[in-house]
């Protein structure tokens, strides 16, 4: 692409709505923050789950 076909579609992008590109980002961000959140809470869940059995890990054996 050349520069003057770049300009013509950011303008045209910019002109047919102009909060559709914040929108778009936006709504981007957003789902990667909820994605990343629903990722935490698998991991926060499965911490809870290993809590359950307070001596696992507490032995370690080791041989020589």
């Amino acid at each position: 692409m050349d520069i003057s076909s770049i300009s013509s579609a950011l303008l045209s992008v910019n002109s047919s709505d102009p909060g559709s590109l914040a929108n778009a980002v936006s709504i981007k961000m957003l789902d990667n923050a909820i994605s990343s959140n629903e990722s935490l809470g698998v991991g926060l869940a499965k911490m809870m789950e290993n809590s359950v059995y307070p001596t696992l890990g507490s032995n370690i054996d080791v041989s020589v």
